[in-house]
């Protein structure tokens, strides 16, 4: 909560991205920071709808570099052993993705509640 209902909107989605990218299940990140995400939503006056669709949309973007992604992405393209590579190659693009996720979510929460 404390970076405040201007900053929270982008820190939730990075959360959802990160819960995903270390448990490897977006349902798991979504266990794990689904009621932590509701509640400081409230807290902060944002919808905590909002929220939890940011952890599981944040949670899509770190499913692609999740360990268990890159070794089954590897190993069903005859890549076993190079994991390391594919994870590289990956990364970029999940942390681009989260970036330009968490950018539409703080303007939902910042703009979209002022509309309505």
């Amino acid at each position: 909560t404390r970076t405040g209902a201007a900053l929270y909107p982008a820190f939730g989605t990075w959360l959802g991205w990160l819960g995903t990218a270390l448990t490897g299940s977006i349902t798991s990140s979504n266990v794990l920071f689904g009621n932590l995400q509701r509640i400081t939503a409230t807290k902060l006056g944002l919808s905590p709808v909002l929220m939890g669709a940011a952890n599981t949309a944040g949670g899509a973007m770190g499913k692609m570099i999740a360990a268990a992604s890159i070794v089954v992405a590897a190993a069903a393209t005859g890549e076993g052993g190079r994991e390391g590579e594919v994870l590289r190659a990956s990364l970029r693009h999940s942390l681009a993705m989260v970036a330009c996720v968490a950018t539409v979510v703080w303007l939902a929460a910042r703009f979209a509640a002022s509309m309505g």
